[in-house]
């Protein structure tokens, strides 16, 4: 039987990319939806993203991508998280090409990308648009932005007005590509380390197309028994979060942050996660791994210890995090 024109538009999208193709893997997996460009090949989502947990590919970058796919899968893994960005999986300047190909093993392995990581700050950034057109071409609706710095020269509220001019454009984007862009709250002197500043840039632009991905570990170091207050400040603007613990440790007659596994830190996640259930915070999970772990907490190439001790580090954080959603039945551990 002859391929139609649409099945053979979809073979030579993936050609491109260097990906093998059979008419019934590639037909549960890939759609035109847009006839009038053909480039964009989208993926149809089988179900929503809300509590679905990805493992950040940082932690995963001592292996290409169809090893990758296949340890996050073993793991028990949703998805995978994927470093869009300098020293990344996939390189800003290679995501026409190789995006897809992760993209395609991540699927193939029975997982999705329901986000990537990347560089991005800005709608000028020389890779900005690329990155953003191919992930909507494969159907990943969130991306985690790069972090923003004050510029001491200038007052709070001209910082402020900046980065609202800033965002505003990448908003406007991420609409025309129909992906959200999302700001990740990070301990330190940051934008957004402190929640009131990201919330008011936030609720001045107003958009769905630009948000948070709240990171309750950084959130706890700003604030151990305060976040609480930010994170009501912030709830409708929250579209991704991020999961890792840490507690304070004196080294060399220094207090300073050391990451430790899920449960074994300060982060509050028994109330973190009643919070979610409160205000509906129904978004996709990523997973850091930021503890000693081999070089793996650093993104390393190679690892110092063995494949099996990281996995099983990996596995026992992927349990809890389990146990804690669980708990507040936010997901169903017995389908």
């Amino acid at each position: 039987m002859k391929a139609s024109r649409r099945e053979f538009i979809k073979k030579s999208l993936l050609a491109t990319a260097g990906i093998s193709y059979t008419l019934d893997s590639a037909s549960s997996v890939y759609d035109i939806t847009n006839v009038s460009n053909p480039h964009f090949a989208t993926y149809q989502s089988k179900s929503n993203d809300a509590f679905k947990i990805s493992i950040f590919s940082k932690h995963l970058q001592w292996l290409d991508y169809g090893e990758m796919a296949k340890v996050a899968a073993s793991l028990g893994f949703d998805g995978v998280d994927l470093t869009v960005r300098p020293n990344g999986h996939v390189l800003p300047e290679r995501v026409t090409e190789d995006l897809p190909k992760a993209v395609a093993a991540i699927r193939g392995a029975g997982m999705n990308v329901y986000m990537i990581t990347t560089a991005i700050k800005s709608a000028e950034d020389p890779f900005t648009e690329n990155i953003l057109k191919t992930a909507s071409s494969l159907d990943i609706r969130h991306y985690r932005m790069g972090y923003l710095f004050y510029d001491e020269k200038i007052n709070i509220e001209e910082n402020l007005k900046n980065f609202k001019d800033q965002l505003s454009k990448l908003a406007l984007l991420n609409e025309k590509y129909s992906i959200q862009g999302e700001y990740q709250n990070h301990s330190g002197m940051y934008f957004g380390a402190s929640i009131w500043d990201l919330y008011s840039v936030l609720k001045q632009i107003n958009s769905p197309w630009i948000g948070s991905q709240y990171d309750i570990n950084h959130a706890t170091v700003e604030g151990a028994s305060s976040w609480p207050i930010g994170f009501k400040l912030l709830k409708s603007h929250i579209k991704s979060i991020d999961i890792k613990d840490f507690f304070w440790t004196k080294k060399n007659s220094q207090w300073q942050v050391e990451y430790a596994p899920l449960g074994e830190g300060m982060v509050n996640f028994k109330e973190y996660f009643r919070l979610l259930k409160h205000y509906e915070i129904n978004v996709p999970i990523s997973v850091h791994y930021e503890y000693a772990l081999g070089g793996a907490e650093h993104g390393a190439s190679t690892l110092t210890i063995s494949k099996e001790a990281v996995m099983s580090s990996m596995k026992k954080d992927l349990i809890r995090l389990k146990n804690f959603l669980a708990e507040e039945k936010l997901i169903d551990q017995t389908k």
